[in-house]
């Protein structure tokens, strides 16, 4: 088995390449997830929302399928009554008919499609939107099992699936079952026995296509799944090209891509194979069936049984009867993957969102900002820890800095702080209430996040900065960005502070992206700060530049920082040095080093090297 390219999580859960759950970790959805009767119950409900357009498609199949069933019965009418007996004008009269109710059949189905198309569409619409919505109230623990390239392929993939079953299929397929209907009525209203003969083939088309099914949907999900795997690939292979390139990897990538492409060659096979097998199947029971009854038809107008016009238009009902199975048929494998990717689809919105505020849960419009932490533990996946027992408290207006070894717990510390993840024991307070008992957007609106891996979407500078306050004004956007040391570099892109970034913002250094993030927290103005490695990916000198900035900001405000180098918390009130989940050591940069425990040693490997730091330094 090949390994990932993705590098290992720092702080969190291990990331599994490819869609589907980690081993272990039982599915969530809804129970008729994998149930055809349910899934097209539940795709009703979307239909059902444009019910007057369904009742205008459903009139205009009933008015097509009724003019498709008259033109056989005209010509039967026609041999028998007109053309046997050499009448020119009743011939032409009924011949006239004909082209009248052919003329009417192709408008009649030109419209239903047309507004099947505009169904459809607004029903794939809402099922876009709906599933969007839903990942944004999925809670971070679902996104470390899932690779996004598989969410990305229900949202569009499997969505487009359906729409163009209900676009191009559906239909058809009403359509194939009232001409079934309308067929068999005709043939039993005019000749018992004929109609009885005719309709043999339906118990061995019935038989066949439960067998084609049962074998086949199973491949269809298996497709499914497995092109979500390989969107996974592609997406993956694609943001992360540098450092594909960077070690080489490119080899390793395409193996793996040719093993994800063989997965899902391998179910479209098993599954096209099963599917394809209802066309010429049911073709070849339904030949069988015509020529048994063209041979009685001939033998019955022989011997003055039944009128040759009679047995045509049998014959031609026959044909009629083959073509609503036959397409239906041939829609067999398009309705399979189409049930199959809306089976993906609801399975994703049966997912558990993330938890709701609590009924009396309080608004927090102010705070103070005394944070304290009574004996957390939590981890990301069951019986194995992250944070263990960790109790701190940090005063109003106190800078409290996180340090340890990559993997401690430090992110973690700030992810359960911002109720990314609920701790699994313990609580966390502030100025006094279980952020727990507060609005969950109320709290993260009084935290000021600048994460080490910095995001900024595909949007101007200044609306990036201004995701911050989206009520803030250019000026107060300006301001940010100088108090960030940012607008220097911003007046000298393209086009300043309305330079659109390119995806990720592949268009800015590392360090650039990080001081727009510092603008947008500094532009939120909120009552805590968290600064996750803010500082890491900026040069010494921009660091200095920043530094003032920084404290000006932190002033009087609660700030927790994260930080591998010293030298940029060593002012800060209290120092945290975690390990392995725990808060080993706590105290002033002086205390510390004046320790000569961990945090001293982290200090000499730093600073000094092999040399002994002075308690003053």
């Amino acid at each position: 088995m090949t390994t990932s390219t993705r590098p290992p999580r720092r702080d969190g859960p291990e990331i599994r390449i490819g869609p589907g759950r980690p081993p272990g970790i039982p599915g969530t959805g809804g129970p008729g997830a994998h149930d055809a009767q349910a899934t097209l119950l539940r795709l009703w409900r979307y239909l059902r929302r444009q019910r007057w357009a369904l009742v205008a498609v459903v009139v205009m199949v009933v008015g097509s399928t009724l003019l498709n069933l008259v033109g056989p019965y005209l010509m039967g009418v026609a041999i028998d009554d007109y053309i046997l007996v050499g009448d020119l004008d009743g011939l032409a009269g009924i011949a006239a008919l004909m082209i009248a109710s052919f003329v009417g059949l192709s408008i009649l189905t030109w419209g239903q499609s047309i507004l099947m198309v505009r169904v459809a569409q607004h029903t794939a619409r809402e099922l876009r939107q709906d599933v969007f919505a839903k990942l944004q109230t999925l809670p971070l623990r679902f996104f470390d099992q899932r690779a996004s390239g598989d969410l990305m392929s229900r949202l569009t993939n499997d969505v487009e699936n359906v729409n163009t079953v209900l676009s191009e299929s559906a239909t058809s397929f009403l359509s194939s079952l009232l001409t079934l209907i309308g067929v068999v009525a005709m043939m039993l209203a005019l000749n018992l026995p004929l109609a009885l003969l005719s309709l043999i083939v339906v118990p061995a088309m019935t038989f066949f296509t439960r067998f084609v099914a049962r074998h086949s949907r199973e491949g269809f999900r298996e497709q499914q799944s497995a092109l979500g795997e390989l969107d996974g690939l592609v997406e993956e292979s694609i943001s992360g090209g540098k450092v594909v390139r960077a070690y080489g990897r490119e080899q390793q990538v395409i193996e793996e891509f040719e093993q994800a492409n063989r997965r899902l060659r391998a179910a479209s096979i098993h599954a096209q194979t099963y599917g394809g097998l209802l066309g010429p199947g049911g073709n070849l029971i339904n030949n069988l069936g015509f020529v048994i009854l063209a041979a009685v038809g001939s033998w019955m107008a022989i011997g003055g049984l039944a009128t040759v016009g009679l047995i045509a238009t049998f014959l031609n009902y026959a044909q009629q009867l083959r073509r609503p199975i036959n397409e239906v048929s041939n829609l067999f494998s398009t309705i399979q993957s189409a049930l199959a990717g809306a089976e993906r689809v609801f399975e994703l919105l049966d997912e558990a969102p993330e938890l709701e505020d609590a009924p009396d849960a309080r608004p927090l419009e102010q705070v103070d900002g005394r944070v304290i932490f009574e004996d957390v533990t939590f981890g990301y996946t069951p019986d194995v820890p992250v944070l263990k027992h960790v109790s701190l408290e940090a005063r109003p207006g106190q800078t409290i800095a996180l340090v340890g070894p990559t993997g401690a717990g430090k992110t973690t510390l700030i992810n359960v702080l911002s109720r990314f993840y609920d701790v699994d024991a313990g609580r966390i307070t502030i100025d006094g209430v279980d952020i727990r008992n507060l609005k969950r957007d109320d709290l993260r609106l009084q935290l000021g996040i600048v994460l080490q891996d910095t995001f900024l979407f595909s949007e101007t500078v200044m609306e990036n900065i201004r995701y911050g306050r989206l009520d803030a004004t250019d000026e107060e956007v300006i301001a940010a960005a100088k108090m960030a040391n940012a607008d220097h570099f911003i007046r000298h892109l393209p086009h300043g502070y309305q330079t659109v970034l390119s995806e990720r913002a592949g268009n800015l250094s590392q360090g650039q992206r990080q001081l727009l993030a510092i603008a947008r927290a500094i532009l939120s103005n909120p009552g805590i700060l968290i600064l996750d490695e803010a500082t890491s990916s900026i040069d010494t000198r921009t660091e200095a530049q920043i530094q003032d900035a920084m404290l000006r900001l932190m002033s009087g405000r609660t700030s927790f920082v994260i930080a591998h180098r010293l030298s940029t918390i060593r002012d800060a009130d209290l120092i945290l040095v975690i390990r392995d989940g725990e808060i080993i050591e706590r105290g002033s940069h002086r205390e510390l080093l004046a320790q000569e425990g961990f945090y001293h040693h982290l200090y000499m490997s730093q600073f000094k090297g092999l040399g002994t730091p002075s308690p003053a330094a």
